[in-house]
């Protein structure tokens, strides 16, 4: 019998936060968060067009013919700046139609999120400026929390991502590169409480290298609405878009048990255990 080809998965990526160690004031962030954070939505092939039909219908309704940016719909700026010019009625009816189209989508949210001043206190002293760029560790966890459920699916992984600059997007794609021929760039005993994958793994799960796109392709816009609260999650366990993706099932810590949320789920790196909690164990 001829084995069924394996359901092809895309990943689409966005960035959140300053990759360099040292790349940040804390008080240049309204919101507090000193982090770097990689991540987005996976999304099966055959769910493309439901997507985009959903995604055309929301903008359609709000007149909207530019991208949906995180930053600028919360800051209520640029493009948005009409959010803060209308009716708290109006502003609030957007708001609330955004949150019920990211829910609707067919998709789970993934994400690595790094604590800056954590990464310092654990790696400063030993590593120095020899420390790596966070992306590095940012972009193998994230890719290998995807293949590790992408493996359960019997699917495989097209990966794509918002360009940020040559150099950065050069370190993405050699990053790719040295998971297929190196495995995870972690010392082996310090990571294998984790379960990792092995070089043959991402080779088999991965199809080709990543692909640059712009902010303009919608499916980096929804990668980006939904990294800032898997990122926002460990600052604020209660931020509402957040609890409202996780109770709708559409990140993938709402998926598995707790138990595997260390070696499967959204990777929380560097951070104290304070706010490892559920929505709804927040909110009491």
């Amino acid at each position: 019998m001829t084995k069924a080809p394996a359901q092809q998965y895309y990943l689409y990526i966005d960035d959140s936060g300053s990759r360099l160690p040292d790349g940040l004031d804390l008080k240049s962030r309204d919101d507090g968060m000193d982090h770097f954070a990689l991540g987005g939505v996976l999304v099966a092939e055959v769910d493309k067009l439901e997507l985009c039909d959903r995604y055309f219908e929301f903008c359609k309704k709000w007149k909207i013919d530019y991208p949906l940016h995180s930053t600028k719909i919360r800051g209520m700026r640029d493009n948005f700046a009409w959010l803060e010019k209308s009716s708290a009625k109006l502003r609030d009816t957007f708001y609330e139609e955004l949150s019920v189209f990211l829910e609707s989508l067919p998709v789970i949210g993934f994400a690595t999120v790094i604590h800056r001043p954590g990464y310092n206190e654990r790696y400063k002293q030993l590593y120095g400026d020899k420390r790596w760029l966070m992306c590095k560790t940012a972009y193998s966890i994230l890719i290998e929390r995807v293949a590790k459920y992408l493996q359960n699916e019997g699917g495989i992984l097209n990966v794509r991502f918002e360009g940020a600059g040559k150099k950065e997007d050069r370190a993405i794609i050699q990053y790719a590169k040295d998971l297929k021929h190196s495995g995870m760039p972690f010392h082996i005993e310090n990571s294998k409480k984790y379960g990792g994958l092995n070089q043959s793994d991402f080779q088999q799960l991965i199809l080709g290298e990543p692909r640059r796109k712009t902010k303009e392709n919608l499916y980096v816009q929804l990668a980006d609405l939904y990294l800032y609260p898997m990122a926002k999650r460990k600052y604020e366990p209660t931020y509402n878009p957040w609890v409202a993706l996780y109770n709708n099932k559409k990140v993938i810590d709402a998926l598995l048990p707790e138990s595997e949320w260390s070696s499967r789920g959204i990777k929380y790196s560097c951070f104290d255990d304070s706010s490892s909690k559920k929505p709804e164990q927040a909110q009491v």
